[in-house]
């Protein structure tokens, strides 16, 4: 099987997401040239929120209801991942993406207050608000990864992900793998340092084991690129507040006392007890989070 095919192999919204978290929310809608499977709910301001690298929707199942409560929420799927369509693997990059979810925002016609994004997701957000895409006027990174990887991990980690994502037979040894041995993803998902709960292990094991999915996830990754971005961050205008978790394993809090090296403007807020999942592990503490740097009381 091509590389080309095995991004086309996607999960079935009929089979594999007949339990998808909050499937209620869910809808379909063409934009920018791809089907993105979006959640919408709740009324009040807009907030956008956007979920990581090789994550989806499914990963805001708790914390999505919440801030319903007291914004209109809508989350999508990224380009390529879950449920919404893969695009030519070099639109897989971040300012391809920021445009696509920037176009899909104006199929809805929606203009987000507040916009929250967790890990490679905050990345989109920002891009999109120094691109003009988006106006809000608080930006809420949880576990935000904004700036390049430093040292020897920066040096390796963008040519490997380009051979890992020119192969065509890794994503799918690794989906067959994660289909056959359960225990491989709850070791992943343990290495970021938080305690998920089994069924949410169990959506990360269903992500994984699509080839499509997981070829996605590693093309974004091959083509991330922040150092624009960081060269950038000075002039990004909305409010910036940096949610960083002490037992985050993945984006530690040092990067975001990184961040406000660079952003002078920018907050960080420290949370004890919890890892980069920390919106999986305890999403009624982080909705609170949110609600408060927001002043959604």
């Amino acid at each position: 099987m091509t590389a080309a095919k095995v991004l086309q192999n996607k999960l079935d919204w009929a089979q594999d997401g007949a339990d998808w978290p909050n499937r209620e929310a869910s809808r379909f809608t063409d934009a920018g040239g791809l089907r993105w499977h979006v959640q919408l709910a709740g009324s009040g301001p807009v907030l956008l929120l956007v979920h990581g690298t090789a994550a989806s929707t499914h990963s805001f199942g708790g914390l999505f209801p919440r801030l319903a409560e007291r914004f209109t929420v809508v989350s999508p799927d990224l380009p390529g991942h879950a449920f919404t369509a893969t695009p030519h693997p070099n639109e897989l990059c971040l300012p391809r993406m920021a445009a696509g979810l920037g176009a899909l925002l104006r199929a809805l016609e929606l203009e987000p207050e507040v916009a929250v994004g967790h890990s490679a997701g905050a990345a989109v957000l920002v891009q999109m608000a120094l691109d003009g895409l988006i106006h809000p006027r608080l930006i809420v990174c949880l576990s935000g990864a904004l700036l390049p990887l430093r040292g020897l991990a920066g040096k390796w980690f963008s040519p490997a992900a380009k051979l890992f994502a020119r192969n065509s037979f890794l994503p799918s040894f690794i989906a067959k793998g994660a289909r056959k041995d359960p225990k491989g993803v709850q070791r992943l998902a343990d290495s970021t340092g938080s305690k998920l709960r089994p069924q949410d292990i169990a959506f990360y094991r269903r992500l994984i084991a699509s080839s499509g999915h997981l070829a996605a996830a590693l093309n974004m990754m091959a083509n991330w690129d922040l150092e624009p971005l960081a060269r950038q961050l000075p002039g990004l205008r909305p409010a910036l507040l940096l949610i960083a978790f002490d037992n985050d394993l993945t984006v530690p809090p040092a990067e975001a006392e990184r961040v406000l090296g660079v952003h002078r403007g920018a907050r960080m807020r420290l949370v004890d007890g919890f890892g980069h999942l920390a919106h999986e592990e305890d999403p009624g503490r982080v909705a609170e989070l949110i609600f408060e740097a927001a002043g959604a009381d």
